[in-house]
């Protein structure tokens, strides 16, 4: 039961089991100590992760390959690079999951270099590398802009005679459009062995968007369209191309197929781990109990991080409506919520740890490395993409993701 709702993110329920069988009397074993530290790393919540990893010490549960693993992967997936790593590199046994964890570990924390070199370990002792491993290294290369690196490890896979998964080749047309190499990352999804998947297809999507490349853009739509004519995601993307390129018109119109359809966009979703407690917020969501102070917070938030002189980029907005709305619907983003439940709840020099489950838009992450000087507070908020470490008016990312 705990590892189901591991498995599903819904980390509160899963350490609720988890305290239900600690008063049954019930001896929770290694298995178990993975599946609640799993969903840990699922829900970035760091302070019940520490607390299990210390509860494993103090009940002598035995920490084999599998509970380290899941330390390593916990622990990178918070946010705790450093301390994932302390952990892999103590492990007596390391076989390809382990290896994998911190080589991915690595690669969503921008840290290419290390990734790397890892990887180069792992080869020396001779362990075989898993899909994983492989997404990983390709991972790396991409967040850091690596694309001739990208292609000789793709080579490399290629020639070892392993067959490249969907996973391997989204990747690979990931890392060509973040080179701006699109034309480069069209013909390779075009010369794929088997036809690309609706996320290859959305990544291209979203590189013709960036640079306002309408026509083939269509025709990736289209393409995507036929796959998935009921996912929401692609026919916000595609209203977004054409919102790119004020083509207002054809906007509307596939907003009104959505709504002719039914069909209903994602809200962004962030949660913030309080107290042992994972607190989630949705865009435009004020239900939450201390929606009056965080609204309160809010709005000091707005008014320092103007005062520096930003203006809210609110091109990030791609929709048709006045620039005042803009605003609005930027200062109702979900991590910017969350972000200022955190400054709510916490003191310097406590860490603000945000999970989201979608791409941070170009102005929250303008805003949240304002926030981070102004307030004085280390902030890492992990998107669906990558990790991104706010201090001091800087970003790990470089600004690059």
């Amino acid at each position: 039961m705990i590892g189901g709702y591991s498995r599903v993110g819904m980390v509160n329920e899963a350490f609720g089991l988890f305290r239900d069988m600690q008063r049954a009397k019930v001896e929770p074993d290694e298995m178990t100590m993975v599946s609640v530290i799993s969903a840990c790393a699922v829900n970035g919540a760091l302070d019940l992760g520490k607390w299990l990893h210390a509860y494993i010490d103090r009940k002598a549960i035995k920490n084999d390959l599998e509970v380290s693993t899941a330390l390593v992967n916990m622990y990178a997936k918070c946010g705790c690079i450093e301390k994932a790593k302390e952990i892999f590199e103590v492990m007596p046994v390391k076989d390809a999951k382990a290896w994998s964890s911190m080589i991915v570990g690595f690669a969503i924390h921008g840290h290419a270099e290390e990734a790397l070199e890892t990887f180069a370990r792992m080869e020396k002792a001779k362990i075989e590398p898993n899909n994983v491993t492989l997404i990983g290294v390709l991972l790396a290369c991409a967040h850091a802009g690596l694309a001739s690196e990208g292609k000789k490890y793709w080579s490399c896979l290629l020639e070892s005679g392993i067959e490249p998964s969907m996973e391997h080749y989204g990747c690979m047309v990931d890392l060509l459009c973040r080179a701006n190499l699109i034309d480069e990352a069209y013909r390779f999804a075009e010369s794929m062995p088997i036809g690309p998947s609706p996320a290859i297809w959305r990544t291209l999507l979203g590189s013709f968007k960036k640079n306002k490349m309408l026509a083939k853009g269509e025709i990736v739509a289209e393409r995507l369209l036929k796959l998935e004519p009921l996912n929401a995601e692609n026919y916000i993307l595609l209203s977004s191309l054409y919102a790119a390129g004020s083509d207002w018109v054809k906007m509307s119109r596939v907003r009104k197929q959505m709504k002719d359809r039914s069909i209903k966009a994602v809200p962004g979703c962030s949660s913030v781990e309080i107290n042992g407690f994972v607190h989630e917020f949705v865009m435009g969501d004020w239900s939450h109990p201390e929606a009056k102070e965080i609204n309160e917070i809010l709005r000091d938030i707005s008014v320092r991080v103007n005062g520096t002189g930003h203006e809210p980029w609110i091109a990030a907005v791609l929709s048709k409506m006045g620039d005042g709305e803009k605003r609005d619907a930027l200062y109702e983003h979900s991590e910017r919520l969350a972000i200022a439940y955190g400054l709510l709840k916490t003191r310097e020099p406590e860490v603000i740890r945000v999970v989201k489950n979608l791409r941070v838009c170009a102005d929250c992450h303008e805003v949240t490395k304002i926030i981070s000087r102004l307030y004085n507070r280390e902030i890492i908020v992990r998107d669906r993409i990558r990790f991104h470490k706010f201090v001091d008016g800087a970003c790990s990312c470089r600004d690059f993701w």
